[in-house]
């Protein structure tokens, strides 16, 4: 009786015992049928050999794993493709954009606040006084009184020829012009109280008969005409009428005006 050189077995002519399989024979069986089933499931349909299982050597079992291995890399290398070329919006969903971001207008700045002026009342005129000197710029030269045995009649006062004379107080121009040789130029007016103001030896007169006149008011300029030794103004006061002369100075001095006397 022969025996089966792989396995021990006694051979009965060309068939081995009932029951049992030859092991080379089955894992070359399965080697077959699972490179067929890699072949439909790879979308690859081949040809299926029509050799028997025994005859695949381990050339073929190396080439189906070589195949395997080639398909795997091929579909990792385009996954990573898909990623690296923008596509992985189609994995993860499109990415939200970022949001604008619009500058805020700058804000102007608020006009700077003048500040309040608080207005000036408007200053009150004071009121002109009702007497004045007739004569300010002038110095006092003589008062009222005997004066080299004769009555000196009223005050003078001296100053360059031409400077304005003012009247004394608000009246009316009663006589203007040349009174009499001794007075020269004069001017008389009449305050309407009872008492005239004379004012003469004038280089020239401004105002005539029947002119009113303010207190302050120019009524002429001074100089030295009539009996007189230099520019000077006489400056009389008469009360109750025409040539009843009293002293200047007192009668100014009570309405706040100084003579200098």
């Amino acid at each position: 009786m022969a025996t089966d050189v792989n396995d021990g077995n006694p051979v009965v002519g060309r068939h081995r015992a009932p029951g049992r399989r030859h092991p080379v024979r089955l894992y070359a069986a399965a080697a077959a049928a699972t490179g067929v089933l890699f072949a439909l499931s790879s979308g690859e349909v081949s040809a299926v050999s029509s050799e028997r299982p025994d005859q695949i050597d381990s050339a073929s079992l190396r080439t189906a794993q070589q195949e395997r291995e080639q398909s795997a890399e091929r579909a990792d290398r385009s996954s990573r493709d898909a990623l690296n070329s923008g596509s992985a919006a189609l994995l993860f969903g499109p990415v939200a954009p970022s949001p604008t971001v619009t500058p805020s207008p700058t804000a102007s700045p608020s006009p700077t606040a003048k500040p309040k002026t608080t207005a000036k009342p408007k200053a009150t005129p004071s009121p002109r006084p009702s007497w004045v000197n007739p004569m300010p710029a002038g110095s006092t030269t003589s008062c009222y009184g005997s004066r080299w045995g004769s009555l000196h009649a009223g005050v003078d006062l001296a100053a360059p020829a031409n400077t304005p004379v003012r009247a004394a107080g608000a009246g009316t121009v009663v006589d203007a012009g040349w009174i009499s040789s001794g007075y020269g130029i004069s001017v008389v007016i009449d305050h309407g109280n009872g008492y005239l103001t004379h004012y003469a030896h004038l280089n020239s007169n401004s105002v005539g008969v029947g002119t009113r006149v303010a207190a302050g008011e120019v009524i002429g300029r001074e100089g030295s005409t009539g009996d007189s030794s230099g520019p000077h103004l006489h400056f009389e006061v008469h009360q109750g009428g025409m040539w009843n002369q009293i002293d200047p100075a007192p009668f100014m001095r009570e309405r706040g005006v100084s003579l200098g006397c």
